[in-house]
This record gives structure tokens, sequence and C-alpha cells, in this order.
């Protein structure tokens, strides 16, 4: 399946879940998670399926100012 994570096309096996492209990422917390513009609490990564054309962001918090 395709998504795209933060605008860049990846292609994942399918099924496959919000946690499945965190680790394709191999992000470190903390970092916010979103599908198709919705917020994922992290303790829903594992719980939440991904489909063909889904719109992953994954938004580190950003110091300093």
């Amino acid at each position: 399946m395709s998504v795209h994570i933060n605008g860049r096309a990846f292609t994942l096996s399918a099924p496959a879940t919000l946690a499945d492209a965190v680790a394709l990422l191999q992000l470190k917390p903390p970092f916010a998670a979103a599908v198709n513009l919705q917020f994922v609490p992290n303790t829903r990564y594992h719980h939440t399926p991904l489909s063909d054309a889904d719109q992953i962001d994954l938004i580190a918090p950003v110091t300093g100012g």
C-alpha cells in the first residue's frame, strides 16, 4: 500500500498500522501523529489501521524562541 508521510510517498506492506509507519521512519519520541488530519494518541498507534493513500503527519516539537 502507498501512503504519504510528511508529504513523501512510502510503501508499506498491508495490513499496516500507524505503528508500522512510525517504525519505518525510526522516529524517537516526543512527536505527535495524525492520520488524514485526525490526531492519534500514542497509545493507539498499534490499533490504528492504515489504508492506501492515507496522509500521515508525524510532527516533532520545536524548542527555542
